[in-house]
């Protein structure tokens, strides 16, 4: 039963961290795209290319 225990606890572990880390990019997505509308609002083509060139390496990974 130790075995088990210890096997079910790791499987646990792992499911935990990959809905925390699916949670986390779904915020990280959520946020850019929110400060890329304020970037274009603003007028401000350094931070509106900065943070494309971060959403689409966010996305590629995801």
């Amino acid at each position: 039963m130790g075995k088990m225990n210890v096997s079910g606890d790791t499987m646990l572990s792992l499911f935990a961290e990959i809905v925390l880390d699916e949670a986390v990019r779904k915020y990280r997505e959520q946020y850019l795209y929110k400060e890329i509308d304020k970037a274009l609002a603003e007028g401000d083509e350094d931070a509106f290319i900065a943070l494309t060139t971060e959403l689409r390496t966010l996305l590629s990974q995801g």
